[in-house]
């Protein structure tokens, strides 16, 4: 199943195509709140009695035009203004190819530090998420290049792919920022973790690595996962080693495992909510679909309810 989502999230006819249909659209309502900015901030201030963060990402990538790229650095930085007239705990998160990285990468980087100066003054971090592997080294080096100049940056590192810890220790003496995830492209084996279980364990032995530099305060960890096994065996690590509950924090989509959102946060742990939204959500759509099966059940289960 996971496969075919996958192919479905690449395929160009059903992307033109899905995102019309009602039942899609209704589907798609479980893991964003909206299409505007405007929704993304309303669902944001529910979670602020709740002392969860948050993270704002629109969604799109690969674009055709650096006309497009300007758009999409003027609509972040309209994003930042409303974040911090808000008054919310709210910090921003790109692609690189929604910015122009297929077509220029000086431009891309001149959006990158533009977007990280107007960040700082609203006291928060821009976060650069990972895209597919073929990108993996230009994004790095665009991250590398940006936070020397900006130490508010930070960075989205796929646990499944094998490159992954050397990535981590080239990283550590710039004091990186990094949000870990499992990984959700279809990479070959030869590049990337396949079981479940493999990439559970590479992704768990990354934290470990990272867990000391963060407990010096070096390196900001984010645990980009919805699994619970997952944090709480992080947390033992942590706790093992002398270090608090906020040595790391959890950071989880919209809609997925809410309850466990709110759980972790009343017990201590740092929460962040990624909330994303815009027209170009089929692919990120589908691809959260074929992270967890159960996701599938969900939407389906949507079109009936």
């Amino acid at each position: 199943m996971r496969r075919i989502l996958l192919w479905m999230a690449r395929n160009r006819w059903l992307k033109e195509h899905l995102p019309r249909l009602w039942f899609a659209r209704r589907a798609v309502r479980k893991f964003m709140p909206g299409e505007t900015i405007e929704a993304a901030l309303n669902a944001a201030e529910e979670f602020r009695p709740l002392g969860i963060g948050i993270l704002l990402t629109r969604l799109g990538e690969n674009l055709s035009d650096l006309s497009q790229a300007q758009e999409v650095a003027d609509h972040y930085h309209r994003v930042i203004d409303l974040v911090r007239a808000r008054g919310l705990d709210a910090e921003v998160s790109l692609k690189l190819t929604q910015i122009g990285l297929d077509l220029d990468a000086d431009a891309t980087y001149r959006h990158l530090g533009s977007l990280a100066a107007h960040a700082a003054e609203a006291n928060g971090t821009l976060w650069i998420d990972m895209e597919g592997s073929a990108y993996v080294d230009r994004t790095l080096e665009l991250y590398r290049r940006l936070k020397v100049e900006h130490a508010n940056a930070g960075i989205c590192l796929q646990a499944y792919l094998r490159r992954t810890p050397a990535d981590v220790h080239e990283l550590l003496p710039l004091q990186p920022q990094v949000r870990l995830v499992k990984g959700a492209y279809d990479e070959p084996a030869e590049i990337a973790f396949r079981r479940r279980a493999e990439v559970d364990a590479a992704y768990l032995s990354l934290c470990v690595l990272m867990l000391p530099a963060a407990g010096r305060g070096e390196l900001r960890l984010g645990l980009g996962t919805h699994d619970t096994r997952l944090v709480e065996q992080v947390a033992a690590h942590a706790r093992a080693a002398g270090q608090a509950l906020d040595t790391f924090e959890v950071q989880m989509l919209y809609g997925i495992r809410m309850d466990q959102q709110r759980r972790l946060a009343a017990e201590g742990y740092v929460v962040r909510d990624l909330i994303a939204y815009g027209e170009a959500w089929y692919a990120w759509y589908m691809r959260r679909l074929a992270e967890r099966p159960a996701n599938v059940w969900f939407a389906l289960r949507q079109l009936v309810g």
